[in-house]
């Protein structure tokens, strides 16, 4: 699991604010980016606890893209596959 503090924006489109009497638009809000990989046995479970635990209901919650991961090699063992995850 990698978690990163990223900054981007969807529908809720930025905002305005006022810096020394000057006002400028905020395009990109901070958010937060949650990278998994997981078994293909794991990843439709996994990811509805993800969506039941994020969703507030409201703009901003966020996106779950599921994609497949085609080889992984842990490089330190030279493991193969879901035993290098």
């Amino acid at each position: 699991m990698t978690v990163t503090e990223v900054k981007g924006f969807g529908r809720q489109k930025g905002h305005t604010e006022i810096y020394r009497g000057s006002e400028y638009t905020v395009d990109f809000l901070p958010k937060v980016k949650v990278e998994v990989v997981l078994g293909t046995t794991w990843s439709t479970k996994r990811s509805r606890a993800v969506v039941g635990a994020a969703k507030t209901g409201k703009i901003g919650d966020g996106k779950v893209f599921v994609l497949p991961v085609e080889h992984a090699i842990r490089i330190r063992t030279e493991e193969i596959g879901e035993k290098a995850v």
